[in-house]
């Protein structure tokens, strides 16, 4: 088994004040604009999938099926989530950013 460990250290992801993972600033800070409908199937994936630091490790073909995206569409949506800062990935290695900080 593969060791994890974080991507970005200074973009911890932590439960937000409204006690939801999923950060509301998604909608308030113009997220939702930055990737289409297939990228966010992929960020509510590894939300739901990620530890308490947001690192989950997927297989590409894991990623589609699941999402029911052809591979080229799962491999857009990651680079829609890493252009928008709301994810890092080092294959296998995926990690939820916290919002609104640099990019890594």
């Amino acid at each position: 088994m593969q060791e994890k460990r974080l991507l970005c250290r200074d973009r911890l992801r932590r439960v937000p004040q409204q006690f939801s993972w999923i950060d509301q600033r998604l909608v308030r800070g113009a997220y939702l604009r930055r990737c289409d409908c297939r990228g966010w199937a992929l960020y509510l994936l590894l939300v739901t999938v990620a530890d308490a630091q947001g690192l989950s490790y997927y297989a590409d073909r894991t990623a589609a099926q699941l999402l029911s995206l052809e591979l080229s569409e799962l491999h857009e949506a990651r680079r829609q989530l890493v252009a928008a800062g709301l994810i890092a990935y080092e294959p296998p290695l995926y990690q939820v950013l916290a919002l609104g900080g640099e990019t890594c």
